[in-house]
């Protein structure tokens, strides 16, 4: 009789931008049975397929999200949802209890399921203190930024759970992305929309130095945690694109490659507070133990986001491979 190859995984935030490439990529493998909690089954997610088990549901509600996981049994649990993540960002408040409290939530109920379960934590690179270097995982984390500090604490309190409990935790920190379903009026979104009106964008004087990823490229390191068998039970990686560069020579370089014409009025808005000056990932330990580093060019991920919320660009389709 034939191994039962089957996997349940259970992915939060699948209506946001990395949760969506996520399961979109999981569900390709026939083999996985992917389950995805959302609070609303809005009509975009049916693009993901019929391989996807949508479950109406609101995971700061303890009690249900531990039945839920307790129904599901999942051999491994993907936590992308989060708080705060596109502009406008909720109330200050509601953004912390969600992105901390409704992760120690589901992790609590992961630890009622089997050992070899696996808990996968999406955090982010606005977790550590700057460095005016690229970081890696041992560098601190503190941050005064609202949606970084949420998720430093959730971050820090899972790693101590984990060790505490002895359970299976890896916790990935994606750098700055874009590309398939990014929205709201986040960077590239909103400069796409911009465009697409023929109107000035306003933009900080772009001096910030930033690491930009395809999303696509993200959700494949998501994807290969989740497929691998964790050589330790607490595990870090940094995902970006390891390189370092300005903001404003980042977008007039996609811009260039788009052939996209646009008034990019650097200097019209106001930084952010809290923004790091400084915020590039060192990926060396992603390279070494994931076998992963990015391959899709920046530029090509706009394109494709292009194709969603600015249709009626006209713009040269990039090469999709990095060189």
């Amino acid at each position: 009789m034939a191994a039962d190859l089957s996997r349940r995984l259970l992915v939060t935030g699948a209506s946001g931008t990395l949760g969506f490439n996520v399961v979109s990529q999981l569900a390709i493998d026939e083999a996985n049975k992917v389950f995805a909690p959302v609070r609303a089954i809005r009509p975009f997610l049916q693009r993901l397929g019929s391989g996807v088990d949508f479950i109406v549901h609101d995971l700061q509600d303890e009690q249900a999200t531990n039945r839920l996981v307790q129904e599901i049994k999942p051999d491994v649990i993907v936590h992308c949802a989060a708080s705060g993540v596109r502009p406008p960002r909720s109330e200050w408040f509601e953004m912390i209890v969600f992105n901390v409290a409704g992760s120690i939530a589901l992790f609590r109920a992961y630890c009622a399921l089997p050992k070899a379960a696996h808990f996968i934590y999406i955090s982010t690179g606005l977790v550590y203190r700057v460095q005016q270097r690229p970081l890696r995982e041992d560098d601190p984390v503190g941050t005064l930024h609202p949606y970084g500090a949420g998720k430093a604490a959730a971050d820090s309190l899972l790693l101590a759970a984990a060790a505490e409990f002895k359970r299976t935790l890896t916790v990935l920190r994606p750098f700055a992305f874009t590309g398939i379903h990014d929205g709201s009026e986040r960077l590239f979104p909103g400069l796409l929309r911009s465009a697409a009106a023929e109107q000035p964008f306003s933009l900080t004087r772009g001096e910030q130095i930033r690491d930009f990823c395809a999303v696509e490229d993200v959700a494949r390191a998501v994807v290969a945690c989740a497929k691998r068998e964790p050589r330790e039970f607490i595990e870090i990686f940094n995902i970006g694109s390891g390189r370092s560069e300005s903001l404003r020579a980042l977008i007039e370089r996609v811009c260039r490659e788009l052939n996209l014409t646009i008034d990019l009025q650097f200097g019209r808005a106001p930084l952010p507070p809290f923004e790091p000056s400084y915020l590039v990932a060192d990926i060396s330990r992603a390279r070494v133990e994931l076998g992963w580093e990015p391959r899709i060019n920046l530029a090509y991920a706009v394109w494709q986001l292009a194709l969603e919320v600015a249709p009626t660009l006209k713009l040269l389709e990039p090469d999709r491979d990095l060189h």
